[in-house]
């Protein structure tokens, strides 16, 4: 069985560039395998990329997913060095399975918007014209992180929806409005960001009651846990939230 899942995970993994290793000496010329949130998938692409830069020798691989599916497959055995989920929720699950080597740490947050085609056609402009009966929206399952976060923000506009699909993962959901499926979809604001030039984002006040933690932590069963931490690090560096920053994730709560 672990051998099964280690191929299913080695499928599933994105190869970041080759770069390497520590300059203080305590890391370098390993292999960093990271396991993050589908929302997380352009941010950390660029974040391998210069953590590769600055420790020559040292490459870094990712598996996109939804947090709870990433958190399912760690807790089977599928070998990966961290775990950036998007809800602490999910990370508890990895927790609860001391699956961490140590506490995790809050990296960024994330908010909600409603995700509409280009030019917003339907004049979509809050939660309440997505029960507009013309009007076709996608949200992510309630068990994964964007759907917790859909439900509570649901919950407090007293509004209830049926959806024309119910999606894995954010990116799903996402893909639905980008392919012209549905009219509307609830999404992180910085997973419309990165989709700007196909979707607009609306911004709808109920979202600040559901924003979501990023919690990242080392495995316990890492491979590789001195350049595993060394990610960690410089994931949460000036460098790294200037990337998420630019993304438009929010910095943690002090």
């Amino acid at each position: 069985m672990r051998a099964a899942l280690a191929g299913l995970a080695a499928l599933t993994l994105g190869l970041g560039g080759c770069g390497g290793g520590e300059p203080s000496g305590q890391a370098g010329g390993g292999r960093v395998t990271v396991f993050a949130a589908a929302s997380l998938t352009e941010t950390f692409t660029r974040l391998g990329r210069d953590f590769e830069a600055a420790h020559p020798g040292t490459t870094v691989a990712f598996n996109f997913a939804g947090s709870s599916a990433l958190a399912t497959q760690i807790t089977q055995g599928a070998p990966a060095d961290v775990f950036a989920a998007a809800s602490p929720a999910t990370m508890e699950t990895v927790t609860d399975a001391g699956e961490a080597s140590d506490t995790p740490v809050t990296l960024a947050r994330n908010q909600l918007v409603i995700a509409v085609p280009e030019g917003n056609p339907g004049r979509v402009s809050g939660l309440a014209d997505l029960t507009r009966p013309a009007v076709k929206v996608a949200l992510c399952a309630e068990q994964v992180p964007c759907g917790a976060a859909t439900a509570k923000a649901l919950d407090a506009a007293g509004i209830r929806l049926t959806p024309a699909t119910l999606e894995q993962d954010v990116r799903g959901a996402l893909a639905k409005v980008r392919l012209g499926e549905v009219d509307a979809a609830l999404v992180y604001r910085t997973d419309a960001r990165a989709a700007a030039s196909d979707v607009d984002a609306v911004e709808f006040p109920e979202s600040a009651g559901a924003v979501n933690d990023y919690p990242i932590v080392v495995l316990k069963r890492s491979g590789d846990p001195a350049d595993a931490r060394a990610f960690v690090d410089y994931v949460r560096s000036d460098a790294g939230r200037a990337v998420l920053a630019a993304a438009g994730f929010q910095p943690p709560q002090a």
